[in-house]
């Protein structure tokens, strides 16, 4: 079974501004139920992004839409906004709360966008829900490419999952985006990667029997100390 992974705010682009409050749609709304037809036509489970009209007027979300070749499967909210150097996305969104995963044919999968790879809590949520796949939608700018490079390899290995991220490319509004697309197996290997700077299709095909042999390998989530999530929590609260 296929699963097609488009990036971060595919279906408007990244730098929208104030017409993001034009874009935005709700969730299912007419956007979706095209991308449902296709689903239903091919067979397919697509991920892609949009921004989300909540159910509160006005409240804006950077959404990732997941769906099935029997519709809707889910969505997640972004949890971490950056709003710093060129992003302002906490001026447009609110964030996220809840960090669900999805039972799917596929497998189970978890769902991060971009800026959410800094965080590994996140990841490692997502993992003990269990997660075998973390998809990372992005819509990185080429300065930095060299921290989510890292992230990859770093959230893949210290969860033993498979991480895919699927990224943006070109430039909107003076912003250039890298591509670089990539599928990471639980032990840091890469699977396939799209080229730098320039549109790219890839496919991959894995294997989830590999999550469990690379947590017996090396047994990272069986060796984690819950305690320290306390002591994360108090700390997180004085910073």
């Amino acid at each position: 079974m296929d699963f097609l992974v488009f990036p971060e705010l595919h279906l408007t682009g990244y730098t929208m501004k104030d017409e993001v409050y034009n874009q935005a749609e709700p969730i299912p709304g007419p956007s979706v139920k095209k991308v449902e037809k296709v689903a239903r036509e091919h067979g397919l489970h697509i991920l892609f992004g949009m921004p989300e009209e909540s159910e509160v007027k006005g409240v804006l979300h950077n959404t990732a839409v997941l769906i099935g070749p029997k519709g809707f499967v889910g969505k997640y909210r972004k949890i971490h906004l950056p709003t710093h150097t060129v992003f302002e996305e906490r001026r447009y969104y609110r964030p996220g709360r809840d960090a669900p995963v999805f039972a799917t044919p596929l497998g189970t999968i978890g769902l991060t966008i971009c800026y959410d790879l800094y965080f590994p809590e996140l990841t490692r949520l997502l993992t003990l829900q269990g997660a075998q796949l973390i998809v990372a939608i992005s819509a990185s700018p080429s300065l930095r490419r060299t921290f989510f490079e890292g992230f990859c390899l770093s959230r893949a290995m210290e969860n033993a999952v498979y991480l895919t991220y699927v990224n943006r490319v070109g430039v909107e509004d003076g912003l250039q985006f890298w591509g670089g697309s990539r599928v990471v197996s639980p032990g840091g290997s890469i699977l396939a990667q799209c080229k730098y700077d320039e549109e790219e299709f890839q496919l991959c095909k894995i294997d989830l029997d590999e999550v469990s042999r690379s947590r017996a390998f090396i047994p990272t989530i069986k060796d984690l100390e819950p305690a320290l999530f306390d002591q994360l929590r108090i700390k997180s609260r004085e910073a």
